[in-house]
């Protein structure tokens, strides 16, 4: 990946952050984390991993970041001087749990030393 790439992916991934916290009149993305910014090489496509604190309703919070992406995409035109604003897709970034279910099976082990 060029260091191109690699910076817009971090300049995307605070941009949207600060949009979700600012600009989103929805209650329930405000509370959104973005984890990680993947951008293709030719700037056409970008994957927006997020996580929630609660678990119960993340798919209904993913629906509703793919409905926003739009309106999320025409932000970022206006603050980020590139050329294409990619397109956005928000998935849920499983590593977060992932990471705490390893944790678990750790402690576990442990345990019962």
């Amino acid at each position: 990946m060029s260091i191109k790439v690699e910076r817009l992916n971090h300049v995307l991934q605070e941009e949207i952050s600060m949009i979700l916290m600012t600009e989103i009149k929805d209650e329930k993305l405000k509370f959104v984390t973005i984890t990680g910014v993947e951008t293709t090489s030719d700037y056409s496509y970008a994957k927006v991993y997020f996580t929630v604190l609660d678990l119960s309703n993340k798919k209904e919070i993913k629906d509703e970041l793919n409905k926003a992406a739009h309106f999320i995409r025409g932000k970022l035109s206006e603050r980020i001087d590139i050329r294409h604003t990619p397109e956005l897709k928000f998935i849920y970034d499983e590593s977060i749990s992932y990471g705490e279910h390893i944790d678990k099976i750790i402690d576990k082990i442990h345990e019962n030393k």
